[in-house]
């Protein structure tokens, strides 16, 4: 388990990139150790009130609460190594455990699983890689409709999950599409997910002076400040005032269904700033983008409910609306209501995603989905704003820049590949890169190839 690795993670993980890279008999890197992933992320920042509230809604102790966090942080770099080193053969990742401190790996090759145990995660041997059950749940969003609007790929039991509203519809679906029954979960829902209608993450924000969302992450693009928010609270043009009813700018651009993505450009009076608003108003700050593994916790701040806290039941989830179907969305078990839509999605310091929909409420509990932020941050150019950060040690006195394809600021997706320093490295975890993240600093985040 990766627990008993918590006080030496940094040294377990670079044993770990030494095993998964094949170079075990190295000579040993004279340059200072890089940090760990619970250092890269941050989690000793976590402000009372996040952790406060972690424990009320997941029931931890404080120890607990504190554990998770860095635990997460390190499974998710753990699980991404894995992933890159198992190729095809991976077959999903997941943490488990009151403070997260076990860590699964599945693979569908037998022949992986000493290297999977080698890191302290636990391994399991399935039948259906991840990418076959991708392409299985692709071709149910193709045929699926509002009587089943709910689909995804359940790692824990290597099948595929389809929600139904009325019965018989998910068997329908399974036939119309030649999908085997047998690697297929049907629930029974009651209530389909709707958008949830009705510059600090969380606030409020009305557009056209009528409808009510929630601010998402404030951004900037250039010079201009604003902030990232969901597709299906406006569109092109659509303008906004703030909480306090103040004029606050209009939305740039924005795609609903396919994906729930918009940002909003504020005028001179609103500036972005890097916080969420926490439990009691807090500010809790923003340090970075980096997605979570499934089974982490996630905290969620919105106009209508405030500050509420789950866990990440499942990336890459299909979701049909009214509307119409999106795709890419992460499914949690954090509760939201109508005026939610559009506000954070945090886990730790990590800045995950903006509310897009779900069912259920904050008095009998729910089910939500967010829009992953990163790919919202690529598509139209934005910078998270985030509060500062070691800026790493750079080049020495008149060592030359280390150059590269590297650039602080883009959007980097899991397999991407830049050069810097003269090296190639392969992005493990999507994120937005920032100055003191350059390859070589953050392990958690890159693989030397």
């Amino acid at each position: 388990m990766l627990k008993r690795h918590a006080r030496a993670a940094c040294t377990a993980l670079a044993a770990a990139g030494l095993l998964l890279a094949g170079t075990g008999g190295a000579t040993a890197d004279p340059t200072p150790a890089a940090p760990s992933a619970a250092a890269t992320l941050r989690t000793a920042d976590a402000p009372p009130e996040l952790l406060a509230a972690m424990q009320r809604d997941l029931g931890l102790t404080p120890t607990q609460a504190k554990a998770r966090l860095v635990h997460e942080a390190e499974a998710g770099a753990t699980a991404a190594r894995l992933r890159d080193r198992l190729g095809a053969a991976f077959a999903g990742a997941w943490v488990d455990g009151a403070d997260a401190g076990t860590l699964t790996v599945a693979t569908t090759r037998a022949a992986d699983t000493a290297a999977i145990r080698a890191t302290g995660a636990r391994a399991k041997l399935v039948a259906r890689t991840l990418a076959d059950l991708d392409a299985d749940r692709a071709a149910l969003d193709r045929a699926a409709g509002p009587a089943t609007p709910v689909r995804y790929v359940a790692p824990r039991s290597n099948g595929l999950v389809v929600e139904e509203t009325e019965a018989g519809a998910a068997a329908a679906l399974l036939a119309a599409t030649g999908t085997d029954p047998a690697a297929v979960t049907v629930v029974r829902t009651g209530g389909a997910p709707r958008p949830l209608y009705d510059l600090r993450g969380g606030d409020a924000y009305y557009m056209n002076g009528s409808g009510r969302c929630s601010v998402g992450f404030p951004v900037t693009k250039g010079s201009v400040n604003g902030f990232a928010t969901a597709g299906h609270c406006g569109r092109a043009g659509t303008t906004t005032s703030g909480f306090n009813q103040v004029a606050q700018g209009s939305f740039q651009a924005s795609v609903f269904p396919g994906n729930d993505m918009a940002w909003v450009a504020a005028n001179a009076q609103w500036t972005a700033t890097p916080y969420v608003k926490g439990s009691g108003g807090v500010n809790v700050q923003v340090t970075g983008s980096v997605l979570q593994p499934v089974g982490a916790s996630v905290c969620r701040s919105g106009s209508t409910t405030g500050w509420h806290c789950g866990t990440i039941q499942q990336h890459d989830t299909s979701v049909t609306y009214p509307e119409g179907t999106i795709s890419g969305v992460t499914r949690t078990t954090v509760c939201a209501e109508p005026g939610d839509s559009g506000g954070s999605y945090i886990s730790g310091s990590q800045a995950q995603g903006v509310t897009s929909g779900g069912s259920g409420n904050c008095s009998s509990g729910g089910t939500t989905f967010f829009q992953p932020l990163n790919p919202i941050l690529s598509a139209y150019g934005l910078t998270l704003k985030v509060s500062g950060s070691d800026p790493g040690p750079g080049p020495g006195p008149g060592d030359p820049e280390p150059g590269g394809t590297w650039k602080a600021g883009a959007v980097y997706a899991a397999g991407a590949t830049v050069t810097h320093g003269g090296s190639t490295y392969r992005c493990l975890q999507g994120h937005q890169a920032q100055p003191g993240w350059e390859p070589p600093n953050v392990p958690a985040l890159w693989q030397r190839v």
